[in-house]
Order: structure tokens, then C-alpha cells, then sequence
């Protein structure tokens, strides 16, 4: 979870720091319009980019959780098993 946090803090720092560079920099409205628009597109992109490759993250974590919780739960039915069998002896 916190990795996911670290890149969208540095993609919106980036982000951030590319539009008030292009806000600054001497150049006619229009162009300057036009590199707002390019660098936001490269935000979204980033942005979504990112949120694909957390969302991943979770999934696969998610599956190994199961994974986990199914192999603890057949272990414990095994033991309880081997105890019934046990105690019916």
C-alpha cells in the first residue's frame, strides 16, 4: 500500500512540476495551451499507468491470501480429522 502512495506522490510531484515549468516559461498562449494539454494527457496516462500496476498488486496479493487461508483451512481439517480419528479409537 505504501508503494502505491510513493508513485502517485512523485507522478503528481512531476506532474506538478512540469505544468508550473510550462506556465513560467516565456512562450505565446496558444503554445502554451497546447503544452498544457500534451503534459496533462502524459499525467493521465502516467496516473492510470500506475493505478493498473497497483490494482495488480492487490489482486495478486489478494490471491495469495486465499491461497494461504485455503491451505491453513484443509490443514486444520486434516488435524482435526487425525484427532477424531483419535479420540474414536
Amino acid at each position: 500500500m505504501k508503494s502505491g502512495n510513493v508513485v502517485l506522490g512523485i507522478v503528481g510531484g512531476l506532474a506538478a512540476g512540469a505544468i508550473l515549468g510550462v506556465l513560467f516559461a516565456p512562450d505565446k498562449g496558444s503554445n502554451t495551451r497546447k503544452k498544457i494539454a500534451r503534459k496533462s494527457g502524459e499525467l493521465k496516462d502516467n496516473v492510470k499507468e500506475s493505478f493498473n500496476e497497483f490494482l495488480t498488486s492487490v489482486e495478486d496479493q489478494y490471491h495469495d491470501l486465499t491461497s494461504k487461508a485455503e491451505d491453513m483451512m484443509e490443514e486444520g481439517k486434516a488435524n482435526l480429522d487425525r484427532i477424531n480419528h483419535e479420540l474414536n479409537k
